[in-house]
């Protein structure tokens, strides 16, 4: 929650939801209209949003007030100031849930899988996650090396997490790939895989909680190589 008190400010111009991934996350929580889903960890609640316009109710809970003071009124979306570990609602008061990115701000996961669990029942969990063994191989650490460091440390793998889910849910789990469109409205990031432009952009790195905890002299020698490199490539052409 510390991270995004801090970096939380402007967090909408960059983090709009992706209406691929909505419509993703819609058809796995394969839901009738109507019904309530949990968006644990919302943010901004910029997917809880675009859920709830979709004809659903959504709950959104996140602990971190900075985040929700960039809410849009929703008369759908219902908001609860709460950590994925601790959430005040009953036993199955919810149909479904979501966690869209936030997975690895969770202080305790397995609490928190246990904690979602609680409230969905027979109901789905979809979970939005990076593929962890995939981060070293992105281009993007050739100038940024933090990355790895980062996602090592904060990441769990994807393997991992469908083991803690079956163990915890006794649930059927299924990973399925999302291969990532080249024009995502949802800056996070992995986003720019194809458009390296947009890290040079300070409101995109801004949006992404590893440049904001990255050093500064590591930031500045990543903005200038790659600046250095745009400028070889401009003199070839």
């Amino acid at each position: 929650m510390t991270l995004y008190n801090s970096i939380g400010q402007g967090y909408n111009h960059t983090r709009q939801p992706d209406p691929r991934i909505v419509e993703r996350l819609i058809t796995l929580l394969n839901l009738p209209l109507k019904t309530t889903i949990a968006d644990v960890g919302a943010g901004t609640g910029n997917y809880s949003d675009a859920i709830a316009s979709q004809g659903y109710s959504v709950i959104a809970i996140e602990p971190s007030a900075v985040m929700q003071a960039q809410a849009q009124p929703h008369k759908k979306v219902k908001w609860i100031t709460a950590a994925a570990e601790q959430i005040p609602l009953a036993d199955n008061s919810v149909d479904g849930a979501i966690v869209m990115l936030a997975l690895h701000h969770f202080q305790d996961i397995a609490a928190s899988i246990k904690e979602i669990n609680r409230l969905v029942g027979k109901g789905r969990i979809v979970i939005f996650a990076f593929e962890q063994s995939k981060i070293p191989d992105f281009w993007l650490t050739e100038y940024f090396p933090y990355f790895i460091q980062d996602t090592l440390a904060t990441f769990p793998s994807t393997q991992d997490i469908a083991t803690q889910i079956r163990q915890i849910t006794h649930k059927q789990v299924e990973v399925i790939p999302f291969l990532l469109p080249q024009d995502l409205s949802d800056r996070f990031a992995a986003a720019g895989w194809c458009q390296p432009e947009i890290y040079l952009d300070p409101e995109v790195r801004n949006g992404i909680s590893s440049f904001s905890k990255m050093l500064p002299d590591e930031l500045q020698a990543g903005i200038h190589k790659s600046n250095h490199v745009r400028f070889v490539e401009a003199a070839k052409l």
